[in-house]
């Protein structure tokens, strides 16, 4: 009963509680706001009728998916002076612009800093035009150059990343960056700050940022001030204000290590004990990472640091952290290597086009697993004009959720999946939040980002695109083993999901851009 009372006691005199109220005193204010408006609708109702229809067309020729624009549209349409303001609202967002700038900057900065050598441009050219094609296409426009002198290491479960982690740690001399959308103090960040702790006694450089969601339920909102009492630099990207920002729709979904510039770590797995499956929560957690040594780590470098000066004043000394990278052992090749960022804030959509462009390609088949499905019609299209190309699209999504709308809206999608031949899986013993796929013996990719909205348009994520590399055939495996612990969605599968399930993912599927 102590225990309860004192817990109580903190969410009541919590800053998340404070941060919850001003939220709901904001959305209140609103809504009572235009409530008083509508008294006086027979005056502005022509006005209001007018701004609609000028935003409507304003819409239907923005460069935007369909789903995005109905999803504004049907609301300025029954609601006119309502749907208006909130729409005019959000798109004017002040927050969002100001992170637009300053994302800018840092891209601007470190221009010429990633490029693909003379050595590995040779290598592509014996390569099939598929491939040439997609690898000009990420480093002329999206940025991300191929690196050849690199080697891969994968994780199919997040305690296997988490062994192996500690154990980098430990060899650091120069620097460690950790960028991670979740930290959560228990066993697993325990015994990374231990190691962290030690490394700066030593004079290792050392910088820990994670998304400032994390200040709601997980983290004291001073928790970086804590860590740099330890010598650790320290910060929270986009803290949680009690505002109402569209900016801080746009959370730092990456997991980035990086170890001395030669070490690099990716993929799905936080800083939590869910993620190594020392805590349950909803069932067993299927999770993967890579481990990447060699040239390939130099755009992580970037990426983190790019991230890191954000929020920052002045200019960071970038080729300070990508000269002077020695190896215990020569490097050697080992296919190609592609590591990539998702930036919401600049008008490219990396991300789904890597997924897209792997759809597109293949010839044999594609596997993925995500946690989340909730596409729009095109990419929808990809898949099922892969399927009906002969291609064997296989997908394996969670049957325990963590998030039952987002699991539900997925669910929807199943008809349209079987009619066009794709076959569904869903892992039983949990939660799936790899996010991986594979293709045709010869390209996968692993990273953070999910078959939704949030990963495609809204958060900062990353990933590695591998080509002709060992490591496509264990990302291949791990599906297959995976695939052993699933129960294939049929049809007679589909008619016993609970009708309100389905009413439910419906309804919630005309929002689902926004959610």
């Amino acid at each position: 009963m102590k225990r309860f009372i004192n817990g109580a006691f903190k969410i009541i005199f919590s800053r998340t509680l404070i941060i919850i109220l001003m939220l709901l005193l904001q959305i209140a204010v609103l809504f009572f706001s235009f409530t008083w408006l509508g008294n006086y609708m027979d005056y502005i109702w022509e006005g209001m009728s007018f701004l609609g229809a000028i935003l409507i067309v304003f819409i239907i020729n923005r460069d935007e998916p369909t789903e995005f624009k109905l999803t504004w549209i049907i609301p300025i349409c029954v609601f006119p002076v309502f749907g208006a303001l909130i729409y005019l609202f959000v798109i004017s967002n002040a927050g969002g612009i100001g992170l637009k700038a300053k994302t800018y900057i840092r891209m601007k900065e470190t221009e010429g800093l990633l490029y693909t050598s003379e050595e590995t441009k040779e290598a592509i050219g014996e390569c099939n035009d598929s491939f040439k094609g997609f690898s000009n296409y990420m480093e002329n426009r999206a940025g991300y150059p191929t690196y050849h002198n690199s080697t891969v290491e994968y994780y199919p479960l997040g305690e296997d990343k988490f062994k192996d982690l500690l154990e980098e740690l430990k060899k650091a001399k120069r620097f460690i960056f950790l960028e991670y959308f979740i930290l959560e103090r228990g066993i697993m960040w325990n015994a990374v700050l231990d190691i962290l702790k030690e490394k700066v006694k030593e004079g290792v450089e050392v910088r820990v940022m994670y998304d400032g969601m994390c200040s709601i339920l997980l983290l004291p909102y001073r928790y970086p001030k804590e860590l740099e009492q330890y010598g650790i630099k320290a910060k929270m990207f986009a803290p949680i204000i009690p505002f109402l920002s569209t900016s801080q729709n746009n959370r730092d979904h990456r997991k980035i290590v990086v170890i001395d510039g030669k070490v690099a770590f990716t993929g799905g797995v936080n800083l939590a004990d869910e993620y190594i499956n020392q805590k349950v929560v909803y069932g067993h957690w299927k999770d993967v990472a890579v481990k990447i040594t060699g040239d390939a780590v130099r755009s992580f470098t970037v990426m983190f640091l790019q991230m890191w000066n954000v929020s920052e004043k002045g200019t960071e000394d970038y080729e300070r952290y990508l000269q002077d990278i020695e190896y215990e052992q020569p490097l050697y090749h080992d296919g190609f290597v592609i590591p990539y960022g998702e930036t919401p804030t600049m008008k490219r959509e990396v991300a789904k086009t890597v997924y897209e462009s792997m759809i597109n390609s293949a010839n044999k088949y594609v596997h993925i697993m995500t946690p989340y499905f909730i596409v729009e019609r095109e990419f929808l299209d990809s898949m099922r004009f892969a399927a009906g190309r002969g291609v064997e699209v296989s997908m394996i999504l969670p049957h325990i959720p963590d998030k039952k709308i987002v699991y539900y809206i997925a669910r929807t999608f199943y008809p349209e999946l079987l009619r066009s031949g794709i076959k569904v899986y869903e892992y039983t013993p949990g939660f799936v939040h790899a996010k991986t796929f594979a293709s045709d013996d010869i390209s996968a990719t692993v990273g953070t980002i999910n078959l939704d909205y949030r990963s495609f348009y809204h958060h900062f994520e990353c990933g590695a695109y591998f080509y002709d590399n060992k490591v496509v055939g264990k990302v291949e495996e791990d599906f297959q083993n995976t695939l052993l612990k699933c129960q294939e969605v049929t049809w007679d599968y589909y008619k016993k999901i609970p009708l309100y399930q389905k009413i439910l993912g419906r309804i919630f599927r005309l929002v689902a851009p926004l959610m």
